[in-house]
């Protein structure tokens, strides 16, 4: 079966560390740029950080830069999001997609070929509470 699957979310304090994972199966991500997204109810989703799969490249939105960092494992078929200095304002339901086509800014940054990309998870929820 053809899917990508997240795992890693929870509850953490203010200030803590948790890293998301996003496997795929029946595909290899080695052909497909990769992008964490998340989501609050009645807002956006909004792109967090991308990941190229020609150079590793990557791109991360300005409220989440210095405190999270995207990373793959081929060997694992896997990218992570290590989410580090955690804040309230993180807790959303972080889903991630990848896609053949589009760049690595244009996958974080543009809204409106999200619809377009090939594959996305069922998310996993993150929420950063004292």
């Amino acid at each position: 079966q053809v899917q990508l699957v997240e795992s890693g979310g929870g509850l953490v304090q203010p200030g803590g560390s948790l890293r998301l994972s996003c496997v795929a199966s029946g595909f290899s991500l080695d052909d497909y740029n990769i992008g964490w997204f998340r989501q609050v109810p009645g807002k956006e989703r909004e792109g967090v950080s991308c990941i190229g799969f020609t150079d590793g490249s990557t791109y991360s939105a300005d409220s989440v830069k210095g405190r999270f960092t995207i990373s793959r494992d081929q060997a694992k078929n896997t990218v992570y999001l290590q989410m580090d200095s955690l804040k309230p304002e993180d807790t959303a339901v972080y889903y991630c997609a990848a896609d053949w086509e589009a760049n690595v800014k244009t996958m974080c940054v543009i809204t409106s070929v999200r619809d377009q990309f090939d594959y996305w998870g069922r998310g996993t929820q993150v929420t950063v509470s004292s």
